[in-house]
């Protein structure tokens, strides 16, 4: 998932300075919310013909495999959130798989994170199929074709995605069709805002999904295309691993904050475990009395960070493959988490881990939400693992393939003090699903929508989600103060904590330095949110403008 750490330097030029001033937008009927403006219109246009937000929010998945090429995907996988107006959330998992070649120790000597090798089955087609089939209301085609019109078609640049083409190209020696595809007049670096950026080999390949349907992709001419690009390079997919591929609609993982109901996804996401254990844990303070940025508030949420990632480590996986311990996220294990939690001074990380042994020291994801006009919600996440993911494009169909298997615990049984786990929940087995960190995330109070958000950033996500639930619920911010507020991350190791807001609360800064805190800076998230307010019910939508995005409603 995308990585985005920038120096203290260029923090304090950027994300300590405050955004301009700017309202959310305000809708009656539909929002949609992305990192991409033309796939937000695209899912904007899809509820104004009379589709609902599972509709939309397949359009725009679709569309931003064109227009956001970095994280946007049909070569990936993610997990979705659905919030019916009636009726039960549900989660459809489209994580991606190990191919059936894989084996528990394949990389354990390697280190190279990019080519044929490191890509998981894809999940996106058939995670969005899965989705239609229950909730949609338009034809699939009708769904898919906006995103066949803007690759063969094309759509005008804007200088954000200009010079991400242009980074992606200059790094991508080593890939000559990546270079072909997404480079300038057949592999230059030269994209400027205003070019028409035309790609007619993925327009082939959408084509072939929107017409004969998601086993195009699977069993089909798609797939044929693909297998023939894995043989080429050595890579581990074959025919019957994309036939065998499933999708599946899971129930999500369910907490309360606050008389608040909160749903994210469950393993093979670890977010949805990590977000409620944390909730749980601080519902055991008065944190709006501490106030939002004060020592006492930041030190409680880095000591419940620390914990939940740490029960991350040991406990999460597919459940597939592990069982999942289901106390993690009861209030009674958190009570006891929270009774641990010394309030003047950070816990170390390695003292948490007695009976792990720690070996001596030595953007490709996206996320948009939608609501449509009768209050259905969808948050959906969805990723190619690193930015650009595998960097491998399958030639004659125009589309990334992500490099998902460095999600895996590459080297068993080795942990250590920099973030590499080697625990066994989350070792390679044949079919299994690698963990990830998304956690498109619904809030929700006596039934109705409140909250749609999440985020990528790695095992970032997790914390930017658990940001957005407490700037809302528990702080009272409207939805654009609360996507611009500074983020806070820790994951259990490496021991140090990434907070956003470096300069302007550089007194917290110091006082948790003083209590044993590591701090460093750092950009995190990009959080395209939609507030729902409970008293008129109008929606509010705030893009992240820490890259880029779109609120789009009507």
């Amino acid at each position: 998932m995308l990585r985005c750490v920038l120096t203290i330097g260029a923090l304090l030029l950027s994300v300590s300075s405050p955004f301009a001033a700017e309202k959310a937008v305000e809708a009656r009927h539909g929002l949609v919310v992305c990192v991409s403006p033309p796939a937000a219109d695209v899912g904007l246009e899809v509820l104004k013909q009379g589709g609902n937000a599972v509709d939309a929010t397949v359009a725009t998945a679709f569309a931003m495999a064109v227009t956001y090429p970095a994280a946007g995907n049909i070569g990936g996988g993610g997990f979705m959130v659905v919030h019916p107006p009636q009726g039960s959330p549900v989660v459809f998992e489209y994580r991606e798989t190990a191919p059936a070649s894989a084996t528990k120790d394949m990389y354990a000597k390697d280190s190279e994170r990019l080519g044929h090798k490191v890509s998981g089955v894809p999940g996106t087609v058939r995670g969005m199929e899965l989705a239609h089939k229950k909730f949609g209301k338009l034809a699939w085609k009708d769904v898919v074709m906006p995103a066949v019109k803007l690759a063969e078609e094309g759509f005008i640049l804007d200088a954000r995605l200009a010079g991400s083409l242009n980074s992606f190209v200059g790094g991508s020696s080593a890939f000559p069709e990546a270079r072909r595809v997404f480079g300038k007049d057949g592999g230059e670096a030269d994209w400027k805002a205003g070019d028409r950026f035309v790609q007619k080999d993925l327009g082939w390949a959408l084509r072939q999904i929107a017409e004969q349907g998601p086993d195009a992709f699977y069993k089909g001419a798609v797939a044929d295309k693909l297998v023939a690009e894995m043989k080429a390079g050595g890579g581990l997919i074959t025919k019957a691993d994309l036939a065998a591929y499933r999708a599946n609609e899971r129930k999500p993982i369910h907490g309360t904050f606050r008389g608040h109901d909160v749903y994210a996804p469950p393993p093979p996401s670890s977010g949805g475990v990590c977000l409620i254990e944390m909730l749980n844990i601080l519902e055991n303070f008065d944190l709006k009395k501490q106030g939002r940025y004060s020592p006492a508030t930041l030190h409680l949420m880095i000591e419940a960070m620390r914990r939940a990632y740490y029960d991350r480590a040991r406990f999460l996986g597919d459940p597939a493959f592990t069982k999942v311990p289901e106390y993690l996220t009861t209030k009674e294990h958190a009570r006891k988490l929270a009774q641990q939690i010394d309030r003047d001074k950070a816990t170390k990380s390695e003292d948490l881990a007695r009976e792990l042994k720690l070996a001596p020291e030595g953007d490709s994801t996206t996320h948009f939400s939608v609501i449509d006009k009768d209050g259905m919600a969808v948050a959906n996440t969805y990723t190619l693992e690193h930015s650009y993911g595998s960097r491998v494009v399958v030639r004659g169909a125009g589309f990334i393939l992500n490099n998902e298997m460095v999600d895996f615990n590459w080297r068993p049984g080795v942990t250590d003090r920099t973030g590499a786990i080697g625990t066994e929940a989350n070792q390679i087995a044949p079919g299994k699903r690698m963990l990830s960190s998304q956690t498109p995330t619904i809030v929700a109070r006596n039934g109705k929508v409140l909250l749609v958000t999440g985020s990528p950033g790695s095992r970032t996500i997790i914390n930017t989600s658990l940001c957005m639930v407490l700037n809302v619920v528990e702080f009272e911010m409207d939805i654009r103060a609360a996507v611009d507020a500074p983020r806070l991350h820790h994951q259990w190791f490496p021991d140090e904590v990434r907070f956003e807001g470096w300069t302007e609360h550089r007194e917290s800064v110091e006082k948790l330095r003083a209590m044993g805190h590591v701090m460093t800076g750092v950009r995190q998230g990009d959080a395209h949110s939609i507030w729902v307010d409970p008293k008129t019910g109008i929606y509010h939508g705030a893009e992240d403008r820490r890259i880029n995005g779109k609120a789009a409603g009507y």
